[in-house]
C-alpha cells in the first residue's frame, strides 16, 4: 500500500523541477494528481500551454499512475477555482494542495522595478491565496480533512541579497500559513510551510552554483520524500510548522524570542541598551542558511 492511497493531490508549478518530483512521487504512493503548470519561463512569462504539465502527466500515466494536466494561472482567483474544478471533474475530490508555483526576478532593491515587485508578490503570495481559498472552502464545506503545504523560503525567513521581492512574498506566505494552521484545527485541515533547497531551473545559475555539477542530494527527487512525509498521515500530528528540506537534511525552522528585558515600569532607551544581552540572541546562538 502507498502512503497516499485514495488521495487526490493538486500540485502547482509541477511541469518541472520540484513540482514534477512531488507529482511523480505522490503518484507512485497512490495519489491521483492534478499537475498544474502555466508553461512559462522562470521570470513569469508564459504562454498558458499545457505541454509542460502534460509531459509530467504522460510520465505518470506510463508508470500506471493517475494524473491530469492543468495550465491555469495560479495568481488569479479564476485560475485557482479552475484548478480545483479540474481535480473535482477528474477525481471527485481533493485531499492535498501543494502550492509550489513561483518565479524569480532577482535584482538589488534599488534596481527592482515596481513591475518586478508586483509580479513576484502576485505569483507567490497572491497565488498561494488564490489556490488555497477554493480548496479550503471545499474541504470545510464538505467536512473533509486535508493538508495544505505552502512553499516559503529561507530567503524570506532569513533574508538573501537581491531578493527583496521574493523574500517579502515568501515571508508573507509564512504568516499566512501560521494563521491558517490555527483556523484549520477545528476543521481537521493541516497547514504546513516548506522551505526547500534544490538544484532546479530556477536556482541553477545562482551565485555559487553556475557551471557546477549539482550535489546529488540537492536534486528535486531528494527533496520530494520530505514533502511526501508532510502530506501523509505520518505527519498527522504536525501543523503550523515549517520544514527546511534540502541537501542539508530535513529540519524544522522556527521563529523564537529571547528572555528579553522586562523592566516592570517606565524605562528609557538607555536601559534597553544596558540589557542588550537579554534583548538579543548572541551571535553564537543564531545561524543563517543558504537561500532557496
Amino acid at each position: 500500500m502507498g502512503l497516499l492511497d485514495g488521495k487526490v493531490a493538486i500540485i502547482t508549478g509541477a511541469g518541472g523541477g520540484l513540482g514534477e518530483a512531488y507529482a511523480r512521487l505522490f503518484a507512485r504512493e497512490g495519489a491521483a494528481v492534478v499537475v498544474n503548470d502555466l508553461g512559462g519561463a522562470r521570470d513569469g512569462s508564459g504562454d498558458g500551454s499545457v505541454s509542460a504539465a502534460q509531459m509530467v502527466v504522460n510520465a505518470i500515466l506510463a508508470e500506471g499512475g493517475r494524473a491530469v494536466a492543468n495550465a491555469d494561472d495560479v495568481s488569479t482567483m479564476a485560475g485557482g477555482e479552475n484548478i480545483l474544478k479540474t481535480a473535482l471533474d477528474a477525481f471527485g475530490q481533493v485531499d492535498i494542495l501543494v502550492c509550489n508555483a513561483g518565479i524569480l526576478r532577482d535584482k538589488s532593491f534599488a534596481n527592482t522595478s515596481e513591475a518586478d515587485w508586483d509580479l513576484v508578490v502576485k505569483v507567490h503570495l497572491k497565488g498561494t491565496y488564490c489556490c488555497t481559498m477554493p480548496v479550503w472552502k471545499w474541504l470545510k464545506d464538505n467536512g473533509r480533512q486535508g493538508v495544505i503545504v505552502m512553499t516559503s523560503s529561507t530567503s524570506g525567513l532569513y533574508g538573501n541579497f537581491g531578493q527583496s521581492n521574493y523574500g517579502a512574498a515568501k515571508a508573507g506566505i509564512y504568516g499566512f500559513m501560521r494563521v491558517l494552521a490555527i483556523e484549520g484545527r477545528k476543521y481537521g485541515i493541516r497547514v504546513m510551510g516548506l522551505a526547500p533547497g534544490a538544484f532546479t531551473r530556477m536556482t541553477s545559475d545562482l551565485p555559487g552554483r553556475a557551471g557546477r555539477d549539482p550535489d546529488p542530494l540537492s536534486l528535486p527527487e531528494n527533496v520530494a520524500p520530505g514533502v511526501l512525509y508532510m502530506v501523509s498521515d505520518l505527519a498527522a500530528d504536525h501543523t503550523g510548522k515549517v520544514l527546511g528540506v534540502s541537501s542539508r537534511g530535513v529540519r524544522e525552522i522556527k521563529m523564537l524570542e529571547t528572555e528579553g528585558f522586562q523592566p516592570g515600569r517606565p524605562y528609557t532607551a538607555q536601559e534597553v541598551a544596558e540589557h542588550a544581552r537579554q534583548v538579543f540572541f548572541a551571535e553564537s546562538q543564531t545561524r543563517t542558511a543558504p537561500a532557496s
